[in-house]
């Protein structure tokens, strides 16, 4: 990569149950950055988080042991449909400034690419960010059994997550590529190893 040139910024995406993180791992294996948006929104939630207190604030009684309980936050959610938004309004800025900081810790590293694992990276616009999309997707059968078999989820849960979420055929659309995890991990690897040589080649054009 030439001296200052940023990344390449690939941004990865699927919704609940399609295999993003385990795809996500598999670019991280290769050796590059990524950047693990459930980790980021995790350490702001957690105690002395610099989402803690504006959320205390925005939803009363979420607060447990000086964390967010996400538990209790889903449920004052469910309660409040416009809730999501005052939500956003606060987490939004916050991984943001993150997400500078990452670019700029891999450019600082001389990462010739920068991949972010983000799960609604196109109903929040973060795709007008990047430089490729890439979507994990797998049948709707799989995907709803892998959501289900999740600690606390519940079908209500997990049909109130889909409804916020673009539907999946719409962002296969709209990817530069797509990883079909529906078939297993060797299968989903090697397409993550084709993909990761087409972003070589296009950062050595």
């Amino acid at each position: 990569m030439a001296e200052n040139a940023r990344p390449l910024l690939v941004g990865l995406t699927g919704s609940i149950g399609m295999g993003k993180s385990e795809t996500a791992r598999m670019f991280g294996a290769l050796g590059m950055p990524v950047y693990d948006s459930d980790a980021v929104v995790h350490s702001l939630y957690a105690a002395c988080g610099e989402a803690v207190q504006p959320i205390a604030e925005a939803f009363p009684g979420v607060v447990r042991d000086g964390a967010i309980d996400r538990a209790a936050l889903m449920t004052a959610l469910q309660q409040d449909p416009d809730g999501f938004a005052r939500l956003e309004a606060i987490v939004h800025p916050l991984v943001a400034q993150r997400q500078r900081a990452f670019v700029g810790e891999a450019l600082k590293n001389g990462a010739p690419i920068a991949v972010f694992d983000i799960p609604l990276l196109f109903e929040t616009g973060g795709d007008t960010r990047m430089d490729v999309v890439i979507v994990a997707s797998a049948p709707e059968e799989i995907q709803r059994a892998r959501a289900l078999s999740r600690p606390g989820m519940t079908q209500a849960k997990f049909e109130q997550i889909l409804a916020r979420q673009m539907p999946d055929a719409e962002k296969c659309l709209l990817a530069d590529y797509v990883v079909d995890t529906g078939q297993g991990i060797d299968h989903a690897r090697a397409q993550v190893l084709k993909i990761a040589a087409a972003l070589q080649d296009r950062i050595h054009a």
